[in-house]
């Protein structure tokens, strides 16, 4: 049976429960992002009184110590806890790869209100255990259930498909990927200004954690009390019981233009990519420029404006094939620039390419991916196409860095580059646009 349509002022009253709920969920998740640094220091310092000692922190650092040694050129001991902050960054992305496929499937089974709700009890779990992270166990144990949890980006996208039709299909998913792009903008900087307010000694990022869980827990109330059950086959059955004499629609045939396997590849290709060189933006500015972390959080920070800009401006109005296509090929223009720049002034050239990149693309192959799912199978596929995509999250610093050390700077984005350009072959070669995104237009 094909689902029921959603009433504009329901859609409306949904779209705002999504966008206000993955705003806060987004700058609760960004807060740490610039607090690694100091925050990896602290539980160094904690433990490193007893460096023979066997604490799962020593073991980490003893591993990647080895890894550094291994690169033939030397690497600054400025970088040791960013190398850690990375593989932590690749262990969260890693676990999300292997979550996300079932939590995708769970939505389509129980519902998508259902498998948020519960995501969110491991999001409040996650970050309780960062309130109390005296020790390093207990933080690496609230990125590990923070990983295997965080459902709410995949969910968002499911929700935003269920309630938009071909024509609304793009703007909607733009709206998600605004809220990525705003909170990227506004919830690293409120997250330092916090961590410089101690009040538990033994957990001096106590306060900052203390309010990122506050906003989880006041973002699983508000899902709670206002997001309705959107997965189709329960609103049709909720409206069969309410008017069985109406009769039934039968359901469309699924009719696929790109295979799946054609869109998780991209998807996974293009964030092997564009992660890796993303991750090395703060070795390169400090190398080239010798950028504080405050001049590279500024950076960071122009680009995320930029690109909430972009998405609420120009993104929702283009055929997600298009904004693809714009968007990889701003980012192989980018990091060919990145690789031979000489001034500042070329940095932020290619910084506003990455932000035009990080406006299109992603949200272009969550919905071409969205037209290619049936109803009945929405949450798996978005799911396995996340999957995909944090697998790629995961390798991309790894082999991007390693690269980086080994062979240079130049060498290693003109290789990024080059797999940037492999990507547009995809896009622009084997990718095609849904006949019903046509005709919508």
């Amino acid at each position: 049976m094909a689902s029921q349509p959603v009433s504009p002022a329901e859609r409306k009253q949904i779209l705002r429960v999504i966008f206000i709920s993955l705003l806060l969920d987004l700058i609760s998740f960004t807060f740490i992002l610039p607090l690694f640094p100091k925050l990896l220091e602290f539980y160094r310092n904690l433990e490193s009184a007893d460096a023979s000692s066997k604490s799962v922190l020593n073991r980490i650092l003893q591993g990647l110590n080895a890894y550094k040694q291994s690169f033939s050129r030397p690497i600054n001991d400025r970088y040791d806890i960013v190398l850690l902050g990375g593989s932590l960054g690749s262990l969260f992305s890693l676990l999300q790869a292997i979550a996300s496929p079932f939590i995708g499937s769970l939505s389509d089974r129980y519902g998508r209100r259902t498998a948020l709700l519960w995501s969110m009890a491991g999001n409040t779990a996650s970050v309780a255990l960062w309130v109390a992270a005296t020790d390093f166990r207990t933080f690496l144990a609230s990125r590990v259930v923070g990983g295997l949890s965080e459902g709410n980006v995949q969910l968002a996208t499911a929700i935003a498909a269920d309630i938009s039709d071909e024509k609304q299909r793009g703007s909607t998913m733009a709206l998600v990927g605004a809220c990525f792009s705003i909170a990227f903008t506004f919830g690293p900087a409120l997250g330092a200004a916090l961590a410089n307010v101690e009040t538990v000694a033994s957990n001096p990022f106590a306060t900052a954690a203390g309010f990122s869980l506050v906003l989880i827990v006041v973002e699983t109330l508000y899902l709670y009390l206002y997001l309705p059950e959107t997965l189709p086959s329960a609103r049709s059955s909720e409206l069969s019981n309410t008017s069985s004499s109406k009769p039934r629609t039968p359901a469309k045939t699924q009719t696929r233009t790109n295979s799946y396997l054609l869109l998780n590849s991209t998807h996974f290709i293009f964030i092997l990519f564009f992660s890796g060189m993303e991750f090395s933006l703060p070795f390169m500015t400090y190398d080239l420029f010798a950028y504080t972390s405050a001049q590279t959080g500024k950076l960071l920070g122009f680009m995320g404006l930029l690109a909430s800009i972009l998405q609420g401006g120009v993104t929702r109005k283009l055929h997600p094939l298009r904004a693809m296509q714009l968007g990889v090929v701003s980012c192989a223009a980018s990091l060919f620039i990145l690789g031979r720049l000489s001034t500042e002034a070329g940095l932020w050239t290619a910084a506003s390419l990455l932000a035009i990149t990080t406006s299109t693309v992603v949200t272009g192959l969550n919905t071409l991916s969205s037209f290619e799912a049936a109803e009945s199978e929405r949450g798996e596929k978005l799911g396995n196409h996340r999957s995909w995509g944090q697998a790629g999250r995961a390798l991309g610093p790894l082999l991007f860095c390693t690269l980086y050390w080994w062979a240079g700077r130049e060498v290693a984005y003109a290789i990024g580059a080059a797999g940037m350009l492999g990507v547009c072959g995809l896009v622009f070669g084997a990718l095609k646009a849904p006949p019903v995104t046509l005709s919508s237009r």
